[in-house]
């Protein structure tokens, strides 16, 4: 009876997939932040903190880019996702094939869901690294690839399948672990920071900024990794969540808003997670440099562990989580959207166990600062699809949701602005050598262009052979 309880909670659970929101399922401003703070105080904060000490970035390059790249990424959720959103409360999913045709969306789709897999997994990978410390788990390093052991995966399927239970149960139950999670974590992020300073020689305020220039963030790389800017970092901390806020990945979380301006919101995952909580996990990497000699091994739940005791791996165990769930829900939006007669708990939790498998492999934890970067700029066109359909087209006197109107399977103007652009991102990372971290910006407005371009020869040419027929 209690299994049969369980599948029928599961039966009721309705996301609106391909109809707008009701009013009746509005949430307030306190849901959006307590998602976006426990989500964005996280999992990969403990990776990305410690990669920029990794990457040799100065202490003022980081402090000072983080400041403009997370208000960047504010005021693009807030003025560019937020409104559209609101506006239509369609998932971006179900927008996109009103514009774009079924079949074109479909390959968007599973680009999109097994990337986001991607990126759950490796927030699988690091709640794994601190379950599995009592264990005496071997820990993987910066360079390892594959699983390293039995214990590492039994470890993570553990895991991946908690986090899908959670996801399986809808956005509500998404944002309610995230709004009881987020505070502590926040909490022990920044004391465990605090405790280790006079470990690395900071006993008062007047230490901090030559211990920070000398032994946190020195500016120099480890052997085998890139230099990093601080336009490096200002680009990264806009562009971490491009799929979200530009890409418009984020449509289908702010449906759920009764105002526009819950956008803002964001700005708790922006400056306590994505701003102190690197900071803070960078600490906690330098204190764990200088006690194991420049050690390979890469494993956030250790260095929590080293810093803050079980307090600390019980945080980074969460934090993989509070990442993980929210993004097996997209993930499993964008398949079900392959599959739109599906239960969409169904589809969730067969996206929980391809995420738990991908997060069996440790260089997705290795390589995250580059694959987050190119997932973005991947996903990002066809925000500017969205973006240009909303508010521009009919300027133009072009129509939009051309696909629904038409009854057409594949609008090659959409087709053309993703594909163009990512072939133009291919060639200036290629040929003229811009690293992926800045390719979504000149990427964004390439998109738009032929977007733009592409839909008015387009439109007019089908309007000619469907009058001719």
């Amino acid at each position: 009876m209690e299994k049969k309880g369980i599948v029928a909670h599961l039966e009721a659970v309705n996301e609106h997939e391909r109809e707008p929101i009701p009013k009746s399922k509005l949430k307030g401003l306190k849901s959006f932040i307590g998602m976006y703070a426990g989500e964005h105080t996280a999992g990969t904060e403990f990776v990305i903190g410690p990669l920029f000490v990794v990457h040799g970035v100065t202490a003022s390059d980081l402090i000072f880019g983080l400041l403009v790249g997370n208000l960047l990424a504010v005021l693009s959720w807030a003025f560019l996702c937020a409104p559209i959103a609101v506006k239509l409360r369609y998932t971006m999913y179900f927008q996109l094939e009103k514009i774009c045709g079924t079949s074109l969306v479909k390959l968007y789709n599973l680009v999109n869901g097994v990337m986001f897999c991607f990126l759950a997994g490796s927030m699988i990978a690091v709640s794994a690294t601190a379950v599995g410390i009592p264990f005496g788990l071997e820990m993987p390093s910066l360079n390892d690839v594959f699983p390293n052991s039995v214990g590492w995966v039994i470890t993570v399927f553990a895991i991946g399948t908690i986090t899908t239970v959670v996801a399986m149960f809808g956005y509500q139950q998404v944002s309610k672990f995230a709004n009881v999670a987020a505070p502590w974590m926040i909490f022990i992020f920044l004391a465990a920071a605090f405790a280790v300073l006079p470990d690395l020689g900071v006993h008062s305020i007047s230490d901090f900024w030559s211990v920070a220039n000398s032994k946190i963030w020195s500016g120099v790389a480890a052997e085998g990794q890139t230099q990093f800017t601080f336009w490096h970092v200002v680009f990264f901390g806009w562009f971490v969540n491009m799929a979200m806020h530009i890409g418009m990945s984020d449509l289908s979380i702010f449906r759920y808003a009764k105002k526009w301006q819950y956008g803002f919101s964001t700005a708790t995952g922006m400056y306590i997670g994505h701003y102190f909580a690197w900071l803070a996990s960078g600490i906690l990497y330098a204190l764990f440099l200088q006690q194991s000699n420049n050690s390979a091994e890469f494993a956030p739940g250790v260095v929590a562990y080293n810093a803050a005791g079980i307090a600390g791996a019980v945080c980074v165990i969460i934090a993989g989580w509070t990442t993980a769930n929210p993004t097996i829900y997209r993930a499993g939006l964008a398949f079900q959207s392959l599959a739109p007669l599906s239960k969409t708990w169904k589809v969730t939790l067969v996206t929980g166990l391809v995420t738990t498998i991908a997060a069996c492999f440790p260089a997705l934890v290795m390589n995250l600062l580059g694959f987050v970067a190119l997932y973005g700029f991947m996903l990002m066109p066809m925000g500017a699809v969205i973006f240009i359909d909303f508010y521009v087209l009919r300027r133009f006197g072009l129509s939009d949701f051309y696909a629904e109107k038409t009854g057409i399977k594949l609008n090659w103007a959409a087709a053309a602005a993703w594909g163009i652009t990512l072939l133009s991102g291919l060639l200036m990372n290629m040929v003229m050598g811009i690293e992926v971290f800045f390719l979504g910006l000149p990427g964004w407005f390439i998109a738009a262009i032929v977007y733009i371009l592409f839909s008015k020869l387009y439109q007019k040419t089908h309007l000619l052979k469907t009058e001719a027929l």
